[in-house]
């Protein structure tokens, strides 16, 4: 029969948890404790050693991270294997994990509709920060969100946002969100006034701000553009002709031509914006914490608003966004958000505090932007000769076709091939004219190869437009 091991607090005079990861260590040393047993629950161990379920907590954290222990959601703390931890701060693989719609057994079917993150690390993190939280939540398990409680989270925000030419901000200035569309509708509600106002939009425009608009029944004008983004003339045209509150834009990456909109254009539609009294609505989800050029917050800071979120860097599946509102109206989005819904989740609001603070989150941004450029790459590579936009660092592409497609013929035959990618026509407002080109995004949840075989296709697609003479 082995040792048995009876944890006791005789380990010293100092802290308590100090005493406990004494305690488990010798248990470990010993042979008490053997690779794979699990640990009592929190609370139990707390009650046999008669302290506070928070030192357990901590104790466990502390070895946790240390490499002597490991949390596993739902199933408890267990003791690690003895085999050598990789260093923390090395170099960490990219990982294939794979779209919920698609198996990684799967090497055809290729879902291009949406960009699908590579996994730097960041998967197996946010793992362990769940259960460090699931173990000793910061703010609490039967209490509603609060702003005091969600402190450490805006100020991991702030430290998230280091070097982002956003003008003066800080933690009493973020306003979280459930994801960058939430922070969308949260921005329009505290704007917009009126019964039927107008939104501003790019002619090429994401989706959800139409969609955002929608809900909120306001009407929405597209504006004309090129190459450097929206042409300031016809903005003012349409700020002339109609109750203009907001102009909602993309300037960095915008979605889904993934081109760049220069500082001087961005100046002469803050002249523009200015004249009129219309606000600046920034989305700045693409920016792969690459700068370029300063924020509308930075260039306007009394009319400019930013929203972005961590879903193209690290993670969709969490929906934590944020919003950063003008200079003397962070009162006004805020009380939007509070009446809205309370909050974040107090879970979440833990998990971002922990996560964003990470000493690794840097690292493991870098290893997703770097994911991305590899199949971006690849991609131009295989399209060589045709009419493709990208960017370093944009994790999509903005195709047009050659004489002889169309773009929902297109996309039909790619989808017949396994391949599933955007029609302009999703991009722009329902009776405008769409161009005959395409969005590929990349889908880092399929392997390298895989990706390069369907992009493959589509160029075979390129190569045979389809010849049918009509009547």
């Amino acid at each position: 029969m082995g040792t048995i091991w009876r944890p006791s607090l005789e380990h010293g005079q100092g802290p308590k948890y100090k005493a406990v990861i004494a305690t488990i260590r010798e248990g470990i040393e010993t042979g008490a404790l053997k690779e794979g047993d699990k640990l009592p629950p929190v609370r139990d161990l707390a009650w046999t050693l008669q302290i506070t379920p928070g030192t357990v907590a901590r104790a466990y954290t502390m070895l946790t991270e240390s490499g002597a222990l490991v949390a596993e959601v739902g199933r408890g703390t267990f003791v690690a294997s003895k085999a050598p931890a990789r260093e923390p701060d090395g170099p960490i693989e990219i990982d294939v994990i794979a779209h919920q719609t698609q198996r990684l057994d799967d090497h055809y079917n290729v879902n291009m509709f949406s960009p699908h993150l590579p996994s730097g690390g960041q998967a197996a993190l946010i793992r362990q920060l769940l259960a460090e939280v699931a173990q000793e939540p910061a703010s609490g398990i039967m209490h509603y969100p609060s702003r005091i409680g969600a402190k450490p989270a805006r100020e991991a925000v702030v430290r998230w946002l280091t070097g982002t030419p956003l003008g003066a901000f800080g933690e009493s200035d973020i306003v979280l969100s459930h994801g960058g569309q939430h922070a969308l509708l949260l921005t329009f509600q505290a704007i917009l006034q009126g019964r039927r106002p107008t939104i501003l939009i790019e002619e090429l425009a994401y989706p959800g701000f139409r969609r955002a608009a929608e809900l909120l029944r306001a009407d929405v004008i597209p504006l004309a553009m090129d190459a450097d983004g929206v042409i300031p003339d016809a903005m003012e045209e349409a700020a002339r002709n109609h109750d203009a509150q907001i102009f909602c834009t993309s300037p960095e990456v915008h979605n889904p031509t993934g081109s760049f909109t220069p500082v001087a254009r961005r100046n002469e539609l803050v002249r523009v914006a200015r004249k009129y009294d219309i606000q600046i609505v920034e989305d700045d989800c693409y920016r792969m914490r690459v700068q370029r050029a300063p924020t509308y917050r930075m260039l306007a800071p009394e009319r400019g608003w930013y929203i972005s979120s961590l879903a193209k860097i690290l993670t969709p599946s969490l929906r934590i966004g944020y919003a950063i509102a003008p200079e003397g109206r962070t009162p006004d989005l805020r009380r939007v958000a509070e009446y809205n819904c309370f909050g974040l989740a107090t879970p979440l609001i833990d998990l971002c505090a922990k996560l964003l603070a990470h000493p690794q989150i840097d690292t493991l941004a870098e290893n997703t932007r770097q994911g991305f450029n590899a199949y971006v790459q690849s991609a131009v590579n295989i399209l060589g000769g045709y009419d493709v936009s990208w960017r370093p660092n944009v994790p999509y592409l903005w195709l047009r076709l050659p004489k002889g497609w169309r773009a929902g013929a297109f996309c039909q035959a790619a989808e017949a091939q396994g391949v599933q990618i955007r029609s302009a026509e999703e991009f722009v407002s329902r009776d405008a004219r769409a161009p005959h080109a395409v969005r590929m995004a990349v889908n880092a949840g399929v392997s390298l190869e895989s990706y390069e075989a369907a992009i493959l296709r589509l160029r075979q697609l390129l190569d045979n437009p389809p010849e049918q003479l009509s009547v």
